[in-house]
């Protein structure tokens, strides 16, 4: 038991670490400062603007003619969007006539790639699918690892964008921003990461499937691709989707206890480094940290719930293994139950989504943990768009607490008014309406639509599971579910996007009307943002507005399985 928590203790040591300097480093390069990659970076950026026909930040140009309103900003990440997801969806349905197609395999059904385009188009990587055996080596790398690249940079570049709005700066321009979102922190930390991958194992090879001899004498094949480079992104970007089937569960995609740790820290790294990235553009580092140590705070609660509830095993079972035992069911031996329950806990609270165990397996206190982190967002929360629902929370406390002690409500010296509370609650109203509705319908048809397989309790979890991970950007599932069907792969779709553009619209325009407000100065009677006792306001809003709105999901789902089990089944 004490090594699981030595291992779960030295990788949260190593993201406070690092979470200053990768912080640090993300403010410079969006705020265009010099930083180490320059003499590197640059020329590349400079050929990449060349052909695009972007103005280069550095060309001398008018910055009044690259700035972009919130409503601009919007459109070109719907216009971009757009056109990358169709480039995408023409791919899948081609690839029996592409290239780098070693098994021969034809086009998924146009449904399956619908599903799949909008998935990874908007950094969910929701797979209703097995990697190896639906899509070709072009279609994982020039399709999806295209666009595993392309959603996180979007993502980014919104989360900055509204920084930059939220501090009283112009939004920028999202071509840049996506620019150098890959250019300077995407595809940097993928090279490296990529790189040790491979030293750890992981194959990065166009060959064909390998056909070996097992002991007993049969034959097997195993298949591999091009994964090292396909996994790095997977984690850094928050996008999840794994080559093989199992995902990161799959020795090939992560083969040893330092792959695992590299994963995990790459899940994590961006998202805790871009509160502090906040800090450094609101020349606030004291309320960074506070709101860094909020959401630690909650993570670790999290983290220990689920760590616990694997721990001390299933109790229906335990008496047939002569005592207590920790729950195995669902897991790789080479990680055990402290690495997956921390895991799991991770990738749900970065919206990462991958998997190195099977979640439809953890015991109910892990259910409640990752359900409870997609339907808040923020713990951590996705690339870029996480850390700027987290200051929406604040954004509101400010809201309350000012209603509450006869404060004008100010936000970092900026008045919040009737149009920022709407816009926030627009941001905050979309996730419940995208998982309660779909999730209501199911149960309406359960013959017909559900394709539920576990009875019960747990198949009500089984089936929010599945609209919170598309609704909140994650992918992950509780596996089992019969969700590659026409109902399946469609509302699924309209959830993702309700929960991708309706956000990044409403966050945008929020941005961008903040920005344009006049700063008032600061007195005694102004409410202060950067002190614990407001921290723990916003922990407490956070909890009722977020927590409270999907309670009787939780109470359907695994608080009452845990009851069950707790009464003896």
């Amino acid at each position: 038991m004490l090594q699981g928590w030595i291992q779960i203790a030295i990788t949260l040591l190593i993201v406070i670490a690092t979470t200053p300097f990768f912080g640090r480093y993300m403010a410079y390069v969006f705020m265009g400062e010099r930083t180490l990659l320059d003499p590197i970076i640059n020329p590349l950026e400079r050929a990449i603007y060349g052909f695009s026909a972007v103005r280069s930040p550095t060309a001398g140009g008018s910055p009044s003619q690259d700035e972009m309103t919130g409503w601009q900003y919007a459109k070109a990440v719907l216009y971009s969007n757009l056109v990358m997801g169709i480039l995408v969806y023409f791919i899948l349905m081609t690839q029996g006539w592409l290239p780098l197609n070693p098994t021969g395999l034809g086009a998924p059904s146009w449904d399956l790639a619908l599903h799949t385009t909008v998935s990874f188009l908007t950094n969910t990587d929701q797979q209703h699918y097995s990697g190896e055996t639906t899509l070709s080596y072009a279609s994982q790398t020039f399709a999806l690892g295209f666009l595993m690249f392309t959603s996180a940079a979007t993502g980014l570049s919104v989360g900055v964008a509204f920084i930059r709005g939220l501090t009283g700066r112009p939004l920028g321009n999202f071509y840049i921003d996506l620019i150098r979102s890959i250019t300077r922190i995407l595809l940097p930390m993928s090279i490296i990461g990529g790189l040790l991958l491979i030293l750890a194992g992981v194959p990065e090879t166009l060959a064909g499937p390998a056909t070996a001899t097992t002991l007993e004498g049969a034959t097997q094949v195993i298949a591999r691709g091009p994964v090292a480079h396909f996994e790095i992104i997977k984690e850094i970007g928050e996008n999840g989707g794994g080559f093989f089937g199992i995902n990161s569960a799959h020795p090939l995609e992560n083969p040893n206890g330092f792959s695992n740790l590299l994963e995990t820290w790459a899940m994590i790294s961006i998202p805790s480094a871009l509160i502090y990235t906040y800090g450094v553009f609101a020349n606030n580092r004291k309320q960074a940290w506070l709101v860094f140590w909020m959401v630690f705070v909650i993570f670790v609660f999290l983290v220990g719930i689920a760590a616990v509830g694997e721990f001390q095993g299933n109790p229906l079972v335990n008496p047939l293994l002569g005592g207590q035992q920790p729950n195995l069911e669902g897991k790789e031996v080479r990680f055990g139950w402290a690495q997956t329950a921390l895991w799991a806990v991770m990738t749900t609270a970065t919206m990462c989504g991958a998997v190195n165990g099977m979640h439809d397996s953890l015991m109910p206190p892990g259910g409640f943990a990752t359900l409870f982190n997609m339907f808040l967002q923020i713990i951590w929360g996705g690339q870029g768009t996480g850390t700027a629902y987290l200051f929406i929370y604040l954004i509101l406390a400010v809201f309350l607490t000012g209603l509450m002690v006869g404060r004008t409500p100010e936000f970092l010296g900026r008045k919040i008014e009737k149009k920022e509370i709407v816009l926030a609650s627009v941001i905050l109203l979309v996730h419940p309406f995208a998982i309660l509705i779909p999730w209501a319908i199911v149960f309406g048809f359960p013959d017909t639509l559900s394709g539920i397989s576990n009875p019960g309790f747990h198949g009500v979890s089984q089936v929010v599971y599945e609209y919170a991970s598309a609704a909140a950007n994650n992918g992950s599932g509780f596996e089992g579910l019969g969700d590659n069907t026409l109902w399946w792969n469609f509302s699924a779709s309209v959830s993702i996007l309700a929960g991708r553009y309706i956000s990044i619209i409403a966050l945008l325009l929020l941005a961008d009307s903040m920005s344009r407000k006049q700063a008032v100065p600061i007195t005694s009677g102004t409410l202060r943002t950067d002190t614990r006792l407001f921290t723990g306001v916003t922990g407490g809003v956070i909890l009722i507005l977020g927590a409270l709105t999907f309670f009787p999901v939780l109470v359907l789902g695994p608080l009452a399985e845990a009851f069950q089990i707790a009464r003896g089944g």
